[in-house]
């Protein structure tokens, strides 16, 4: 029987935030393109699964303290599902469930053979000590136990998280086994099974990206001068790329603001002074700006690496940029994207730019699984590979059907997924 549209508006309020509402509307947009049949589109609205659980730990004060904790497994039907884990205290079902769509269709973009998930646990990480973010991990993955698994749902890090709390998590499941189980989660140390290229993926998978698209616009990557907002395991992984590809970065921004230097940033530095620092507050190697400022500067390319909701129909007139590369999730809304698109501004899409953490996290499990491991030339290889066949299959979607490389990069993603739930059917 169909839902009702009672029904529907009710499954809609579970999930009710702006992240979300922005992530269903992306995907109503590409459906008219993927030409799916209309009950495979309905299904594909909503999660196939989220747990909400309680993290009681204790604090290095003795208090005991209650935090809330989310896990949303998106679409099971091509493997197991497959996304991060991010301490911050605006996580929320919603985000997590807007998140774990996104990831779909980027594994699906990459035929990768996972579906997508998100959690996290709603909490201020750097209020926590080491101790307390340890019991914290190890309780939320005793919460996770009944949905996760090497088959069924392989967490990894994401905002906050880093490879030790992925060892943590390795070890709270291994113990509940009885003996290691490195595939539970990928993003881990390389001790206990993690990739060499895992830590640089996702960063080096978005100036993948950009070169190839100034390679079909006829522009020379080693000319373009280049703004990076964030500075963090994506952002400043891309400034470094750029950098060393020769590319000019101009300005690059953190928690504590932006660097403005027209001659050009000497990433390296930066990147050692915000080791040294925790941030790149205080250093003058450039002329202070807001994070507001930095993305309205005159660019050729403009890397989003920092948060979502960044870019939006208040900005979008004013940015200056001639290329956009989105290595955060869901920086730009849809209101500021029609306006771009208008402007002809090229936007690069999460689901493609940002994909070089998952694809490198694919790769880690199936080493994890089989146990052999590849060198980090031939895991860059690999994951080349795998970016360019993508680039190359959405970029000529999208000439084809005359779309945005976003809506051309849902189209695809949203295709294979859809052609799959068809060849399987419902059970029962």
């Amino acid at each position: 029987m169909a839902s009702t549209p009672e029904a529907l508006a009710q499954a809609q309020l579970e999930w009710d935030t702006p992240l979300y509402r922005m992530a269903v509307a992306q995907f109503d947009q590409a459906v008219s393109f993927a030409d799916i049949p209309d009950g495979i589109a309905e299904r594909l609205r909503f999660p196939e699964r989220a747990l909400m659980v309680s993290v009681p730990v204790r604090m290095d004060d003795g208090r005991r303290v209650v935090f809330p904790g989310y896990r949303v497994q998106h679409s099971s039907v091509l493997g197991p599902t497959k996304g991060g884990i991010r301490y911050d205290h605006d996580v929320t079902l919603g985000e997590c469930a807007a998140l774990a769509m996104w990831m779909t269709w980027k594994c699906s973009l990459l035929r990768l053979p996972y579906g997508g998930a998100k959690g996290g646990v709603r909490c201020d990480p750097r209020s926590l000590s080491s101790a307390e973010l340890e019991r914290l991990t190890r309780r939320y993955t005793s919460e996770l136990l009944p949905v996760i698994g090497p088959q069924e749902d392989i967490p990894a890090p994401d905002m906050a998280t880093n490879e030790q709390t992925m060892a943590w998590m390795m070890d709270t499941y291994s113990m509940q086994r009885g003996y290691a189980v490195p595939e539970i989660v990928t993003g881990k140390p390389i001790s206990i099974g993690g990739s060499v290229f895992r830590h640089e993926a996702t960063g080096v998978g978005v100036v993948m990206v950009v070169a190839r698209a100034c390679d079909r616009l006829g522009w020379r990557l080693e000319e373009q001068r280049c703004v990076v907002q964030g500075f963090g395991n994506v952002g400043g992984i891309a400034a470094l790329e750029l950098h060393e590809h020769g590319a000019r970065v101009v300005a690059v921004s953190d928690v504590s603001g932006g660097l403005n230097a027209e001659g050009g940033l000497d990433v390296p530095a930066l990147q050692a002074y915000a080791r040294e620092h925790g941030s790149l507050e205080g250093n003058e190697a450039g002329s202070r700006l807001t994070n507001e400022e930095l993305l309205e500067l005159d660019c050729d390319i403009l890397v989003l690496a920092a948060r979502e909701d960044q870019i939006t129909a208040e900005n979008a007139p004013r940015l200056r940029a001639r290329m956009i590369a989105e290595g955060a999730n869901g920086p730009t809304s849809l209101e500021a994207d029609a306006i771009l698109n208008a402007r002809g501004v090229p936007v690069l899409p999460d689901i493609l730019t940002n994909a070089g953490g998952v694809t490198v996290s694919y790769f880690e499990w199936v080493q994890d699984l089989g146990r052999l491991f590849w060198t980090r030339d031939e895991i860059r290889a690999k994951l080349a590979e795998k970016l360019s066949d993508a680039f190359d299959r959405v970029w000529d979607l999208a000439e084809d059907r005359g779309t945005s490389l976003r809506t051309a990069a849902l189209v695809a993603g949203i295709r294979d997924v859809s052609e799959a739930l068809e060849a399987r059917g419902i059970f029962p």
